[in-house]
Formats: structure tokens, C-alpha cells, sequence
């Protein structure tokens, strides 16, 4: 079972840019399509973007244009780019796998200030 640890979080001005990290425990991590998820205080987590095993990506409309997920295999790890935070980004941020069948990870929190 792959695990997953977040990291890159931070406070930003809205405006401002964040680029996180996901690192995957193990090489298998190659094989599973990753998803970047959020979750704001008292909502539910939401999928944010996923990235295919060979790069082929999906974005919610919310983050569409403003935040690029990619990954370096090589590295078993997964980013998340995000610029132009609002303040509506605020989050804990989690990567899983697509289906989220990974367990979850403490996630990195990211507050944008206004």
C-alpha cells in the first residue's frame, strides 16, 4: 500500500503562489493515477486535480487555469502549482490516489490571506 506525506503549505497573500508537494513511499506509486484534494474548515474534501499515470490531467473548474499538477515519477513524487490563491483556497491540502484508496496523510495546510 502506498503511503503519501504533504508538504509546501503556507501562508500566502492572495495573489501569491504555492507549489506542494506529495512524496510516495514507494516506486509502485508510478502505477496509480494522484489527486490533489482540499478540505476548508467544517466542508467536505473535495478532488481538486488528478494526474494519470503518464501525465494526462483533470481539473476542478474551480482551479482550472490557476493551479498545474505534474509528477516526477523518478522522484515518486507529485506536485500541485497553484497561483493566483484566493482567499476561498484556504485548506488543508492532501494528495491520494485518484480513488483515494491510499490512507490518508496529515495533508499541509495552505492559508491565503486577503
Amino acid at each position: 500500500q502506498v503511503q503519501l506525506v504533504e508538504s509546501g503549505g503556507g501562508l500566502v497573500q492572495a495573489g501569491g503562489s504555492l507549489r506542494l508537494s506529495c512524496a510516495a513511499s514507494r516506486s509502485t506509486f508510478s502505477i496509480f493515477a494522484i489527486g490533489w484534494y482540499r478540505q476548508a474548515p467544517g466542508k467536505q474534501r473535495e478532488l481538486d486535480a488528478t494526474i494519470s499515470p503518464r501525465g494526462s490531467t483533470n481539473y476542478a473548474d474551480s482551479v482550472k487555469g490557476r493551479f498545474t499538477i505534474s509528477r516526477d515519477n523518478a522522484k515518486n513524487t507529485v506536485y500541485l502549482q497553484m497561483n493566483s490563491l484566493k482567499p476561498e483556497d484556504t485548506a488543508v491540502y492532501y494528495c491520494n490516489t485518484a480513488s483515494a484508496t491510499a490512507p490518508w496523510g496529515q495533508g499541509t495546510q495552505v492559508t491565503v490571506s486577503a
